[in-house]
């Protein structure tokens, strides 16, 4: 599981000005400040961020980091495939127009041209990273038709015999119809989710026949996460699964990320490191889940290396019922400082366990091998890139968890870089209600956002149990699975911020930071994470809905006793927090009711949770706070271009790799096209 950026962190905390180029600490080897904001288009602001600690590695662990970095950046083309059917033609077609297109590149229309490709390339695809509606570009059709005759046309993907002209038509529906596949994840109730969404893990299947295929399988116990590394689809009128392996689909990705991970193993940390690693290459080697299992239980006892790497095909968000794994990658060093905070919390995840709110029979009895540590990025890929998660608690599978234990970290430097790259935006003086909320964000909101993240992570995803014999929530909870699992963490976050333990154990100074958090969440949950939808908008995307349903649930409930307010003051709308300890009170009510509902397999009450209180949105609302946030001038979203590995060789020998920060987002997605492209357009 991975915890999003929550939109402002602790709403935009510091007192640096972001009028002019944010920058931080310098590297040893640079001599000019660092600066950590570069291009902004759409809604997207574009980020940079640095790798602190890489100069002082070992050269076989720059050797590592180096080969895993490229085994992440060559599984680039499996995620713009798994997000859409055609995305690597669309893709293809872009960098061949923005490369070689050799008409007016200043005209606004070019302008508009640009933009699309750059949202494209943020968003893996044509379909919103966030909101999962499709975007279409600004410029006509027939603008699009002069890109494309004067650039350099054999180099567009046209099929055998094509015509420019038929290929022209063959597209045009694909990037200008905004009824062709409209929405990558459809998660609307009494709605076929599977056929209904536009991703490319199924095709020719209804999702009560992909249901009925994986109702053969079983899921109770220590079974493996059967689907989560295959497509669906019909031969012959027979469901079948295409799997990505070597030798199946994405085969020559495949090929080259094991290539990659294969350099890496003779140059691994340890033996522990070493195992995980070619446990890692069966698996895609054979493509058996069982494998992965033993991958994951391999690579969650790898504990004492300072490198790590996340790569496979991970985690289920963009698949509507929640089994198809998108492939994803983090290379990452420990941030050996940082980390003391969260392994103060992991050290009493027993204790946590025992004192929640959870019913008995809900409660883990032994809560086995939590690993916390922050890290500081070296290199992203594929889910996991431009836009980013700052915190992730793997294994996924209950089971492991359970039994083997799970690492849980939070990426240290990309925080960094995002609280760096909100300082003074204006949204905390905009939202926040009163002068007292304000000084307490700006005070302790870096730290209280840091904590949520470690306890959502840490003790969050680790927490509870399902019953014996229930199947697992991909089975039981459906399309709402990844939603009520997000909320169940941040309520765990959320209860545990309020408790003096956390004081007693050395990470918090004072229950203020815990009012701090409450404040932060219950304005982002009600009304400030609304600045990311369109009039007319609902909330599709996981984490949005699983934010407004805790907020607005507390709200609902409390009510009667004014726990929460929304207050009105000059036409503007805010919120009030009245009884931050009523409000834990309510917080852990309603865990204990998310953890009944997965233990129990409840899907009724799961889908009644989320449809009452996560999806709708009060439109009267959503045109204010859109209206209030236009004149910030502040992008909704952020993500980042990524560090380049260079090696220095000796003939063929790597002595040294160096790493450098590029500036330009669509160079980098120029360079990564031309540099890392194994599939074909269509797979």
């Amino acid at each position: 599981m991975r915890y999003r950026n929550l939109f402002f962190s602790a709403l935009s905390i510091g007192c640096l000005n972001i009028s002019q180029p944010t920058v931080f600490a310098q590297t040893k080897s640079d001599t000019k400040p660092f600066t950590v904001t570069a291009e902004a288009f759409a809604d997207l602001q574009i980020l940079r961020y640095q790798v602190p600690g890489f100069d002082e590695l070992s050269l076989q662990q720059k050797k590592l980091a180096y080969y895993l970095s490229e085994a992440a950046l060559s599984g680039r083309d499996i995620i713009y495939d798994q997000s859409g059917k055609y995305n690597l033609l669309v893709r293809k077609t872009i960098e061949n127009i923005y490369s070689s297109y050799k008409g007016d590149r200043t005209s606004q229309d070019w302008q508009k041209f640009k933009t699309y490709a750059g949202r494209f390339w943020f968003s893996n695809g044509m379909h919103h990273h966030y909101g999962n509606e499709k975007f279409i570009p600004e410029h006509s059709f027939a603008y699009f038709n002069k890109l494309v005759l004067n650039s350099n046309l054999k180099a567009f993907p046209l099929n055998k015999s094509e015509t420019v002209a038929a290929f022209l038509s063959r597209i045009r529906p694909i990037i200008f119809d905004p009824k062709f596949q409209p929405k990558l994840v459809d998660l609307s109730p009494n709605t076929d989710n599977v056929v209904a969404s536009s991703n490319n893990f199924y095709e020719g299947v209804s999702q009560k026949e992909v249901e009925h295929y994986y109702a053969q399988f079983d899921t109770k116990g220590n079974a493996p996460s059967w689907g989560l590394n295959t497509k669906v689809l019909k031969q012959n009128g027979k469901v079948i699964e295409k799997t990505w392996k070597i030798g199946g689909m994405y085969s020559s990705a495949i090929e080259k990320i094991v290539y990659w991970l294969e350099k890496a193993i003779p140059v691994a940390e340890n033996a522990e490191q070493k195992d995980a690693l070619q446990k890692l290459v069966k698996y895609y080697r054979s493509g058996d889940l069982k494998d992965f299992d033993e991958y994951s239980i391999a690579w969650v006892n790898d504990t004492k290396s300072r490198l790590d790497v996340v790569n496979g095909f991970i985690e289920v968000y963009k698949d509507a019922i929640g089994k198809k794994g998108s492939f994803e990658s983090v290379v990452s060093l420990k941030d050996i400082e940082a980390t003391k905070r969260l392994e103060a919390i992991a050290k009493e995840a027993q204790w946590f366990e025992d004192n929640s709110p959870l019913k008995p029979e809900h409660k883990k009895k032994q809560v086995k091998g939590i690993t916390a540590k922050a890290i500081t990025v070296i290199m992203e890929s594929g889910d996991a890139s431009p836009s980013t998660p700052i915190g992730i608690n793997l294994p996924n599978a209950d089971w492991i968890r359970k039994e083997h234990g799970s690492k849980s970290v939070s990426l240290s430097n990309i925080v960094h870089a995002y609280n760096l790259s909100s300082a003074n935006s204006g949204v905390l003086d905009e939202f926040a209600f009163d002068p007292a909320v304000k000084s307490r964000i700006r005070q302790y909101g870096n730290l209280s956002s840091d904590l949520h993240t470690d306890m959502h992570e840490c003790i969050g995803h680790a927490s509870g149990q399902i019953n014996p014999g229930v199947q697992n929530p991909d089975k039981t909870l459906k399309n709402y699975a990844s939603a009520l699992e997000e909320a169940r963490a941040d309520l765990v976050a959320l209860y545990y911020i309020m408790d003096p333990k956390l004081i007693e154990i050395g990470v918090m100074p004072t229950l203020e930071v815990g009012k701090a958090e409450y404040d932060s969440y219950i304005m982002n949950g009600l009304i400030t994470q609304l600045t990311r939808l369109k009039p007319g908008d609902n909330l599709e995307e996981a984490h949005m809905r699983n934010r407004q349903l805790n907020a607005m649930w507390v709200y609902e409930k409390g009510k009667a006793e004014k726990v929460i307010e929304f207050v009105k003051q000059n036409g503007k709308t805010y919120t009030k927090i009245n009884d931050y300890n009523k409000l834990r009170t309510l917080f852990g009510d309603l865990l204990r009711e998310i953890q009944r509902v997965k233990s129990e397999g409840d899907f009724e009450a799961g889908k009644s949770l989320i449809e009452t209180y996560g999806v709708k949105v009060d439109q009267e609302l959503l045109k204010e706070v859109l209206a209030r946030y236009a004149k910030l001038n502040v992008k909704p979203y952020k993500g980042f271009i990524q560090p380049k590995l260079i090696p220095v060789l000796k003939g063929t020998e790597i002595t040294d790799v160096k790493v450098t920060y590029p500036t330009s987002f669509y160079q980098q997605m120029m360079e990564y096209g031309k540099n890392y492209s194994y599939l074909p357009v269509m797979n």
